[in-house]
């Protein structure tokens, strides 16, 4: 099986409640880019509900989805997280956050019912948020002369790369993401033209 050339992924924020016996379960979805993004979004979260007993979340990030991390903050270990995890599992998406805030409402739902409230808040959010195709990409950091500046980015353009920076002075610096399904070929024409040269950039 070869690598994958598309994923599946979430552009919108989506935010739905779930309440089960005095208890409200408020999901919130948003697409990721970085742990870094998460962070900030978790903060911003937790100054928007500082009375919530729990904020739980799951994500998972990158193109081949194989980053993620899940924290039930709180709950019963298992019963948060996991579930919500589930779910963005079973549409196949990835660079998606699901963060669910939570008030307690006095009763105790017990394990069978936080992994019910968690999972259903979660796919109630996840249900509102449509899903996106996006190509799978590498990234590229490509150096070349500023004569050659209209031809190079001719062909950015034609293989429907994403220009990330640019520094274009007597020695030109673009960093771009290739989809992959694209890559060779892009790879054999530049590599025919003098002087470009491409190196491979990790993304954090």
């Amino acid at each position: 099986m070869g690598q994958a050339e598309f994923y599946q992924t979430i552009e919108q924020t989506a935010t739905t409640e779930f309440k089960d016996r005095g208890s409200r379960f408020i999901a919130h979805t948003y697409p990721l880019q970085t742990v870094n993004d998460f962070k900030i979004i978790l903060q911003q979260l937790k100054k928007e509900h500082p009375k919530a007993v729990h904020h739980c979340f799951a994500y998972r990030l990158g193109n081949e989805g194989n980053i993620f991390r899940v924290s039930d903050d709180g709950e019963p270990s298992g019963t948060a997280g996991k579930p919500m995890l589930g779910q963005i599992d079973s549409k196949g998406l990835t660079n998606v956050l699901v963060i669910v805030v939570r008030y307690f409402g006095g009763t105790l739902l017990g394990v069978p019912g936080l992994i019910n409230a968690y999972k259903t808040a979660a796919a109630m959010a996840l249900q509102l948020s449509p899903v996106v195709q996006k190509p799978v990409t590498v990234r590229w950091q490509i150096t070349f002369a500023y004569t050659q500046m209209s031809e190079v980015m001719r062909w950015v353009k034609a293989f429907n790369c994403i220009v990330k920076e640019q520094d274009m002075q007597l020695f030109c610096k673009l960093i771009i993401d290739v989809p992959r399904s694209r890559m060779n070929e892009l790879k054999t024409l530049f590599d025919d033209m003098q002087q470009v040269e491409i190196t491979t950039v990790a993304v954090t």
